[in-house]
């Protein structure tokens, strides 16, 4: 590549949001250059890992729920245009404790949105999943086209066709830009210069150190445990036909089958402390390893001794209230800021993108809840 190169857009961050939001540039004939500091999905990004729920369900937040409907039409194109079969339709199962409200309101967004689901109660539920311990479920919704997504091979999927429609694609170290007005170069740490009419930082969890007085106070990454726990021999009791994925609001604990024979992953979704995504340990903590211990010997009993086969540390990246951030720097006039996935954000990337697009060409409503205005200093979560 020259030492100077010029594009339509300069896309920093190649994580499902950068992806897709370059992805969609192409497709509209801009000239477009990818750059990811690790590379696109890295072990230390908020989209690597092997797997992401994709659900329709938001309680009464309709805007998310259109959005995933939109991304999994997307998402299942792109695989099959590429024949890589990286979605699994496991279906996603809701649960509900005494207080059922959330399921309440899903259900009737789903309804109004006409995404299909089934609505069970705790006798078909122990009849459907019996190995599954429902002690304390009230009832549980089914949405039985949702499921599973293969995120960081989805990733690169993503990036490969990207390429192909002619995005250039570049694994670099960026310095962020400062001052005002209009934004006509970034340089990388080896030198090279990039010129282009427009910037999107799509940095996940690094958007607070790219632009630490404007974001560092806005942007909460945060650590994020996860837990993948051996099947018995010969069990396909916890398999992608056998079990959904699943989610317990009031326990605040997720799951998915055994996909790829890698055994059933547990998380936790109460947000952990506040990390730095270049530092942090990427070790599970024995405090955590015994709480999810405890909780899948409750929940799963024939899986009270198995053992604990992987385990992976990531970050969430929080807004205040877990809506995303996709607004126009207020002092750089050609640079967007898109980030704030705050752990729900991985299935959006193509609605997502395809919103980014829209507004860095000018074509498209912008949608309030994603301004930086609305972005506070102390968290409230709201979305889920």
């Amino acid at each position: 590549m020259a030492a100077q190169s010029t594009f339509d857009v300069a896309v920093v961050g190649a994580g499902t949001f950068g992806a897709w939001t370059a992805w969609h540039l192409a497709k509209r004939k801009q000239s477009v250059i990818l750059l990811d500091a690790y590379g696109a999905a890295n072990s230390r990004a908020s989209s690597g890992g092997e797997t992401r729920i994709i659900r329709m369900g938001y309680g009464a937040d309709e805007i998310y729920t259109h959005w995933s409907l939109h991304s999994l039409e997307q998402w299942n194109e792109l695989f099959g245009a590429t024949k890589q079969p990286l979605f699994h339709e496991t279906g996603v199962l809701w649960l509900a404790g005494p207080d059922d409200k959330y399921l309440s309101d899903t259900e009737s967004t789903l309804t109004t949105v006409g995404v299909p689901f089934l609505a069970l109660d705790q006798t078909t539920l122990r009849k459907s999943y019996p190995q599954v311990n429902f002690e304390g479920v009230k009832r549980g919704i089914l949405e039985s086209h949702s499921g599973v997504l293969m995120a960081r091979r989805a990733v690169g999927a993503v990036v490969a066709d990207a390429i192909a429609r002619g995005v250039s694609y570049q694994i670099a170290k960026l310095e962020a830009p400062d001052g005002a007005g209009r934004v006509a170069t970034i340089k990388s740490s080896g030198g090279e210069t990039i010129a282009a009419g427009t910037f999107v930082f799509a940095c996940g969890p690094w958007l607070g150190k790219v632009f630490p007085a404007l974001l560092g106070s806005r942007v909460f990454p945060t650590r994020q445990e996860e837990f993948f726990f051996g099947v018995p021999a010969g069990d396909t009791r916890f398999a992608t036909h056998a079990l959904p994925a699943w989610l317990f609001m009031e326990d605040e604990f997720y799951g998915t089958p055994n996909i790829d024979e890698r055994g059933l992953k547990i998380a936790l979704d109460l947000h952990g402390e506040v990390v730095d995504p270049d530092m942090q340990s990427r070790i599970v903590s024995p405090g955590m390893t015994q709480k999810t211990r405890d909780y899948v010997a409750h929940r799963f009993p024939a899986l009270k001794d198995a053992p604990i086969v992987e385990t992976r540390v990531c970050q969430y990246e929080n807004t205040s209230n877990g809506d995303f951030l996709v607004d126009r720097h207020p002092q750089m006039e050609n640079v967007w800021l898109v980030g704030g996935g705050s752990g729900h954000g991985f299935k959006h990337g193509p609605a997502l993108g395809e919103y980014v697009a829209g507004q860095v060409l000018g074509n498209a409503h912008a949608e309030p809840r994603f301004s930086l205005a609305t972005k506070a200093a102390v968290q409230h979560r709201a979305v889920h």
